[in-house]
């Protein structure tokens, strides 16, 4: 169980890289006034997403549940119950990431750079708070 927990853990922050990194992408994309600019920020972006974060958050949850398997009492704790809750949050994080991805490709942003300067520090929230639940434990119900 231990092995599944140590992978869980490396590819929960090879995600978080990818979700910390892709919205700042998304600032200076929308910043860009040039087409050889936009491009490359295209390029960095589908690579980042496809090639980083997505395997990234995918095994996140592999390795996840499969520690959990192994520890199946722990889905009664509140605390286990808010983290599943916030880990599906950012899923939702990173599915509306997969679709300002595919705007951007097609050219159809229409967010301000001060929009993604917002929604870039989403993840920190989120990474705050299940990393305080991961570790404390606290009793919630």
């Amino acid at each position: 169980m231990l092995w599944y927990k140590a992978f869980h853990l490396i590819f929960m922050v090879t995600w978080f890289a990818g979700l910390f990194y892709l919205p700042r992408l998304f600032v200076y994309h929308a910043m860009c006034e040039d087409e050889p600019g936009r491009a490359r920020f295209r390029t960095m972006e589908r690579k980042l997403l496809w090639g980083i974060a997505t395997p990234g958050g995918v095994l996140t949850l592999v390795f996840g549940f499969a520690a959990l398997a192994y520890r199946p009492d722990l889905l009664v704790a509140g605390w286990m119950q808010l983290k599943l809750v916030l880990v599906g949050a950012m899923i939702a994080y990173h599915a509306f990431c997969i679709h300002l991805t595919r705007q951007f490709a097609r050219e159809e942003n229409q967010r301000s750079h001060i929009w993604f300067r917002w929604f870039n520090e989403i993840p920190v929230i989120f990474l705050i708070a299940i990393i305080l639940l991961a570790v404390l434990r606290p009793t919630l119900f």
